[in-house]
């Protein structure tokens, strides 16, 4: 049973920034941070199914891949990665790339990444703040510069890169071109408002991302008896017994996480493990006397159906 405030680690990228205000201070020292990471502050601790992170971009990322369960286990690993991306903001005419504009044979698909048509293949959308964008395993994608991005993953750095852009830093093709899905990709999640503070942005197979906004001066039971993450996206509170604010996060694994809010209300992402949204995540306590009021039960959300690939060898990259 654990409550923690998340330790933060800063990551230098020849892709990232030097200014991430609001969110980190990171960077004023003239080296561009690409990523953010939110680690459990217990140590020795576990380690988390799940990895939350922060991407800031100055310049578009690899195509690349990510492998599913059954490839990352036949290499040794213990899970493969899917992920999920909360635009937090976007430059003017900022993009991400999800899969290719029509499905292509593997022989077709290193062809493309071979004379480099595999840019013009990809599908790049224009992208605003608080868009969603669901990245199953197998799916090619990448990242364009000008973003910065909340991601929530399955706690694993297996990244395959199929084309970097003349860039000379490795490629794994032949594993690349093993597990991507070559084809089109559902790019954007619809939110599902459960209540006025609860939208459901992405569900299973491996964990589901919501987005609370609590009212301000409120007091709240924040159910985490699944491995939960809190990221604080505006305003602030008491979690725990921790102050939060902007870019904070919390890691719990508990029965439940009182959550006292701020003058200015908060925002903020819940991540957590499992297939399908908690029905009461989240109990208002009311005044000395009554009962506390739990939020309407939510209808389980099935996980969408996911493509297993055949497994293969080799090693893993730990950046984009």
């Amino acid at each position: 049973m654990a409550i923690e405030r998340a330790h933060v680690q800063a990551f230098p990228r020849p892709w990232g920034v030097v200014d991430l205000t609001p969110w980190s201070n990171a960077g004023r020292d003239g080296v561009p941070i690409g990523e953010i990471w939110y680690e459990r502050a217990a140590r020795p601790a576990p380690s988390p199914s799940l990895l939350l992170k922060l991407l800031f971009t100055s310049e578009p990322l690899s195509i690349q891949v990510h492998p599913d369960d059954a490839y990352a286990q036949s290499m040794g690993l213990p899970n493969g990665k899917t992920e999920a991306w909360y635009v937090l903001s976007a430059a003017p005419g900022a993009k991400v790339a999800l899969g290719l504009k029509q499905q292509l044979t593997q022989q077709q698909l290193r062809a493309a990444v071979d004379d480099g048509s595999i840019a013009d293949l990809i599908v790049w959308r224009t992208v605003l703040p608080d868009d969603v964008i669901s990245v199953p395993a197998g799916t090619i994608h990448a990242i364009g510069a000008g973003v910065v991005i909340a991601e929530i993953q399955q706690r694993s750095e297996a990244t395959f890169r199929l084309f970097d852009y003349g860039r000379q830093r490795e490629l794994h093709i032949e594993r690349a071109i093993a597990v991507a899905i070559a084809g089109p990709a559902r790019f954007r999640s619809r939110p599902n408002r459960f209540t006025d503070e609860r939208s459901l942005l992405v569900s299973g197979p491996h964990f589901v991302l919501e987005r609370i906004n609590l009212a301000p001066n409120s007091t709240w039971s924040l159910e985490a008896k699944r491995e939960t993450w809190l990221l604080v996206l505006s305003g602030n509170a008491v979690a725990g017994s921790f102050e939060v604010g902007i870019a904070d996060a919390v890691f719990a694994q508990s029965d439940r996480v009182d959550i006292r809010v701020g003058s200015t209300g908060m925002t903020g992402l819940v991540a957590y493990t499992g297939i399908g949204p908690v029905p009461h995540l989240l109990r208002r306590h009311t005044q000395p006397g009554t009962k506390d009021v739990a939020r309407p039960p939510i209808i389980q959300v099935p996980p969408s159906p996911t493509r297993a690939k055949p497994a293969s060898t080799n090693a893993l990259e730990t950046t984009k």
